[in-house]
């Protein structure tokens, strides 16, 4: 077990961030949420999957929803509770199994999902977990390791910042569940706080990417200190994670997106620089980066990563946050393995979101050597 300092928090953050494919919530709102927890004392325990006890409980709690509309409507008449939103879900499971959860688990890499996770565990005393449930950011419930392994979802709780908890003790699949939740949060002013997929400790190293906290620490902290040291940091990104330079631009445009069933989607546009004068470049979203053209031409797309950061400090730029005249570079990134089985590819590929495309990997794309 390691004691993380704040510094090791905002490199796992960061690093995630990079790697979350434009989504997984504002990394400076959870930053600022991993700082209030050390100005009060807390403790970040960062626990090895070679340490979890094999009959212990574990569960993943996070956000889920979009960016809303600044008028919420009849929602905004409730008082707002203290207590964090995901911190009620976690204890209203415990209550329902009648046992204490030992220890949180992060569902998908992001800013501010990956941070409510590590918070969550810190509020409640409890581990962190050094693995992940995606080892990126996903948009729909059902995109986790979990339903790859086959590790129901439920049962699940589920908890907004007015008050209202709920469980529920059974849903028919992972998809019902992305139903669900998503028409509570939508009517929970487009954001609700959960915690699922309770396990026991082995089936928790079957079940998700080991040492994935620790893989996105050192991608941050590889960004931070080619900064520091006044070093290119998206060569720095790139060395040590074996991701790809996919494209070096300027946005184009304000970033084009809406609000529809509790998704934000939109399209970020492009236009190269230096080595990609006069090309384009182009991105759709569904919360999270999904596929991309290069000059009208379909590039990289799920299940690999497409994210977006500044070029001259290979900062993360989350989604739908790209401005006009941002000078930005596109990485990508292999998906991890989970995400090319049988099982895997077959819920996180192009048709899902739409686009009858044939999958290239990204590593045998034209312009990678």
């Amino acid at each position: 077990m390691e004691k993380l300092a704040f510094a090791d928090v905002k490199d796992i953050l960061v690093g995630c961030t990079i790697m979350s494919t434009g989504g997984g919530g504002d990394l400076e709102k959870g930053l600022k949420l991993v700082k209030e927890d050390f100005e009060n004392g807390l403790e970040y325990k960062l626990l090895s999957p070679q340490e979890i006890g094999d009959n212990d409980l574990f569960t993943s709690p996070y956000f889920c929803g979009s960016i809303g509309p600044e008028d919420k409507g009849a929602y905004d008449r409730y008082p707002k509770i203290k207590e964090l939103e995901t911190v009620a879900a976690v204890r209203a499971l415990e209550r329902f199994f009648g046992e204490e959860i030992k220890g949180v688990v992060s569902v998908e890499y992001g800013g501010m999902n990956t941070a409510v996770a590590m918070s969550t565990g810190a509020r409640l005393g409890k581990y962190i977990v050094d693995v992940d449930a995606a080892g990126r950011a996903v948009p729909d419930l059902q995109f986790s390791t979990y339903y790859v392994n086959e590790k129901p979802i439920y049962p699940l709780a589920v908890a907004n910042d007015i008050g209202d908890v709920a469980i529920f003790e059974k849903v028919v699949d992972d998809f019902r569940a992305e139903d669900l939740v998503r028409a509570l949060a939508v009517i929970s002013g487009d954001m609700i706080g959960m915690s699922d997929h309770p396990v026991r400790g082995h089936e928790l190293r079957e079940s998700t990417i080991l040492n994935a906290l620790s893989y996105a620490r050192k991608v941050g902290k590889a960004q931070r200190m080619a900064v520091e040291k006044g070093q290119d940091p998206i060569t720095a990104i790139i060395e040590c994670s074996g991701g790809y330079e996919l494209f070096t631009g300027e946005i184009a445009r304000d970033t084009e997106w809406n609000n529809k069933s509790g998704f934000t989607t939109g399209t970020i546009y492009i236009d190269g620089v230096k080595d990609y004068r006069d090309q384009n470049y182009r991105i759709w979203f569904k919360n999270e980066n999904v596929i991309s053209w290069l000059n009208g031409e379909p590039d990289v797309m799920v299940p690999d990563l497409i994210c977006v950061v500044e070029t001259d400090t290979g900062y993360p730029i989350t989604n739908p946050f790209c401005k006009k005249g941002m000078q930005v570079t596109v990485l990508g990134f292999k998906a991890p393995e989970v995400w090319r089985s049988e099982r895997g590819f077959s819920i996180l590929n192009p048709e899902f979101f739409g686009f009858d495309v044939e999958y290239t990997p990204i590593e045998k794309r034209d312009n990678n050597d």
